[in-house]
């Protein structure tokens, strides 16, 4: 019996071992097999986040990125510049009032002269003359008067006797009424005579300065302006100086008396001289549509020069608030042009616009946008309306 159980014992012994071995290869499989597991699943998982990535990527990139900026806000009123040409406050020509021979001249271009002051005298020997014998005349007629007076006194106290009839008295008072009025009418050539005479002198109609002499001692003088004979001086007031300015029709409302101007000349280079408007022709001319201007300037310390040409700058007042945006940022359809607007849900609307002005790298928007407004630059053609999009990171400044 105990042979038996010696022998029973190592079989005992193999199988527990064998049983341990198949055990131990057991757990070793089933380690491989859930390292497998793990490692498919690891892989699995990475395979997805990297297919649900470049998913992701490649919906980000479907979705184009845009910058965007809001419009410009244009000033409320636009500089109107203007070409014009300087000229005196008051200009005249001085002809002469008599004939005769230039005798002397007091004042000469550049000269600066007083009202009343005298500029030149003229010899008038004809006119003296004439006037020596209209005074003569006059003594002659008023010698015949008093006759006239007398006789007709002396007839008149006649008839009241009946010693002369009342016809003859008559005739006696008429030609003394005729001896007065002859009289009145050799004063007023006596008169005339004189006023033509004192034209001998000229004097200055006004303040200013002499721009211009045409005549020299000893020159033949002829009254009036509508002779032969040139005017004898020019005389302009420089200050202040006019400014007229044919203003275009397009403007015109703009234009109000009293409102400030500012003129610029090349050879004062950065020097502004303000005026204002002082009065328009309140029409329009018809041939070249436009409104005439005057912009009087101060001229005090006499620098600016009548004749000059000069840029007339005026501050024209806009009624409405005006827009612009970049030349780049507009779409030009077969509907019309258009302007990308990115709202507020990220999306793509296509304004119509209505251009106005061009200033070169922008243009002025008359309407269809608002100030508030993020406009696309650079928009692609491609570009829909409702098409989702995305901003560009700091965009959205103007």
């Amino acid at each position: 019996m105990t042979q038996i159980t010696q022998q029973h014992a190592p079989e005992t012994t193999v199988n527990n071992a064998q049983k341990s071995v198949r055990t131990r290869s057991a757990r070793l499989a089933f380690l491989v097999i859930l390292v497998l597991v793990i490692a498919g699943a690891f892989a699995l998982m990475r395979r997805l986040t990297e297919r649900h990535a470049l998913a992701k990527e490649t919906e980000s990139l479907a979705v184009p990125t845009v910058s965007v900026m809001k419009p410009g806000v244009e000033p409320t009123s636009d500089e109107l510049t203007l070409p014009a040409q300087l000229q005196p406050y008051v200009e005249s020509a001085i002809y002469a009032r008599t004939n005769g021979y230039l005798l002397r001249w007091t004042r000469d271009i550049g000269s600066h002269v007083n009202k009343g002051e005298l500029l030149a005298e003229i010899d008038t020997p004809e006119v003296d003359q004439e006037l020596s014998q209209a005074k003569a005349s006059r003594q002659q007629i008023e010698a015949q008067m008093q006759l006239a007076k007398s006789t007709a006194e002396r007839w008149t106290n006649l008839r009241k006797t009946d010693s002369v009839s009342q016809q003859e008295v008559d005739q006696q008072v008429s030609a003394y009424a005729q001896a007065q009025a002859n009289l009145a009418a050799a004063n007023a050539n006596v008169r005339r005579l004189e006023q033509l005479e004192s034209f001998k002198r000229v004097y200055a109609p006004f303040a200013g300065v002499i721009t211009r002499r045409n005549t020299d001692v000893g020159a033949l003088i002829s009254a009036g302006s509508n002779t032969q004979g040139k005017e004898l001086f020019d005389i302009a007031q420089f200050d202040p100086l006019r400014v007229y300015v044919n203003v275009p029709q397009i403007n015109s409302p703009s234009i109000r008396s009293g409102m400030p101007a500012y003129i610029e000349l090349r050879e004062f280079a950065g020097r502004k001289f303000t005026g204002k408007i002082v009065r328009t022709a309140d029409a329009i001319d018809p041939g070249t549509r436009t409104l005439l201007t005057e912009v009087d300037v101060p001229n005090k310390g006499g620098r600016l020069l009548p004749g000059s040409y000069a840029q007339v700058h005026f501050a024209v007042p806009v009624q409405t608030n005006r827009i612009s945006v970049p030349v780049n940022a507009l779409l030009f359809r077969s509907e019309g042009p258009r302007v990308a607007v990115v709202g507020s849900d990220t999306k793509v609307h296509l304004k119509p616009v209505t251009i106005g002005r061009d200033f070169g790298t922008k243009v002025e928007i008359l309407d269809g946008l608002e100030a508030t407004d993020q406009i696309i630059v650079n928009p692609a053609d491609s570009l829909e309306e409702g098409q989702q999009v995305n901003i560009k990171a700091g965009a959205g400044e103007s």
